[in-house]
């Protein structure tokens, strides 16, 4: 079962790492619609739509790569009070319990929805109206990597705890 764990977490290092370097179009896009607005009174249509579709897509990403570094808020006040044994039954129960049901739900429902945005060939409802189903797929595919580090997780949790019985 490492292997997997491993293999999630090597596959959520690499999408972060590779996810980081969309701050480069990012930057390009907000640049060239600040000189385009304040240089030659020229707003753009597509700029600001196009940051927020860029920004989404790196932060959405992101999620599993985060998940690994034990980087989302949490709130540890109990668990930082347990000692190592219990504090890994108490992220066990949570991941099972709270985890688990709820990032399955969004994973699920969030390829439902990129599905039949596809299905739709949906567009923006912007005057610019891009297609928007490649970034309900991103957004599925981060909730899918979400997931994936939540069982990356709980396999490490379980390693530990069966490590501490010996």
């Amino acid at each position: 079962m490492q292997i997997v764990a491993n293999g999630i977490n090597g596959l959520n290092q690499k999408v972060g790492w590779l996810t980081s370097y969309m701050v480069l179009p990012l930057i390009i896009v907000v640049v060239y619609e600040v000189m385009m607005r304040y240089l030659f009174n020229s707003p753009t249509i597509w700029a600001f739509e196009a940051t927020t579709l860029i920004y989404g897509s790196h932060f959405i990403l992101g999620f599993g790569y985060t998940h690994k570094f034990g980087g989302h808020v949490a709130i540890d006040v109990f668990e930082a009070r347990l000692p190592a044994k219990p504090r890994t039954w108490l992220r066990v129960i949570v991941n099972l319990v709270v985890f688990m049901p709820t990032i399955g739900m969004l994973s699920v429902w969030s390829v439902i929805y990129a599905a039949t945005s596809w299905k739709n060939q949906e567009l923006a409802s912007t005057s610019w109206a891009p297609p928007i189903y490649p970034f309900k797929t991103v957004m599925a595919i981060g909730f899918i990597l979400l997931f994936l580090q939540g069982v990356a997780k709980l396999i490490e949790d379980f390693r530990s705890l069966s490590q501490k019985d010996q």
